[in-house]
């Protein structure tokens, strides 16, 4: 699972705010870029699809996720709506502890609430301060060396999913999520709705 074990209960029962970094995070880090028929350029990145259902079990849980991260891009836009995370926020200074903050401040979360995951440098000034800064296993060694905690999976490869599994199974939160999951797509199947 991870290097560093399971999340403490006590940390884990804290977290309220589950921020995402994407490139390298969400993201294997490469940026795709063609042009169309049109001229037009065209980016792409490569999001792993199981890291989706992991912020959607996070949501279910009750913890709040955002996106922060310093390359701006529709693409990254579009993949927050698709996940339902209201809180996508794209700087291309990197600027993030502003951001973070504004975020907290209008939801009423202390630094102890909320987790980071991070791979690069310019997140060091977020995980300095979060109560659960997490390093993917790709991450920079400056990042890694801040981690409370870090993925086995590599940013693009599941890391979100691992930690979003680790973080609900350390609140005894995970069996009650999927079970609500599982029934959902069940129910939605025995109404024809599915």
């Amino acid at each position: 699972m991870s290097d560093a074990g399971m999340i403490s209960p006590e940390l884990a029962s804290a977290i309220r705010l589950v921020i995402l970094d994407v490139d390298g995070v969400m993201t294997d880090g490469g940026v795709y870029y063609g042009v169309s028929d049109s001229g037009e350029r065209v980016e792409l990145k490569r999001f792993e699809i199981t890291d989706g259902l992991g912020v959607h079990l996070l949501k279910r849980s009750g913890v709040e996720v955002a996106i922060v991260t310093g390359r701006r891009s529709e693409v990254v836009a579009r993949r927050g709506r698709e996940l339902g995370i209201e809180e996508v926020h794209q700087d291309p200074g990197a600027e993030k502890l502003p951001i973070v903050r504004d975020i907290m401040e209008r939801k009423g979360f202390a630094w102890e609430a909320v987790a980071f995951l991070s791979d690069d440098l310019a997140d060091i000034p977020v995980l300095r301060r979060v109560g659960l800064p997490v390093a993917v296993a790709n991450a920079v060694p400056e990042v890694a060396a801040i981690a409370r905690w870090r993925t086995g999976r590599r940013g693009g490869d599941g890391a979100v999913r691992e930690f979003a599994e680790a973080l609900l199974k350390s609140r005894g939160e995970w069996e009650r999520v999927v079970k609500d999951y599982l029934q959902e797509r069940e129910d939605a199947e025995w109404t024809g709705t599915g």
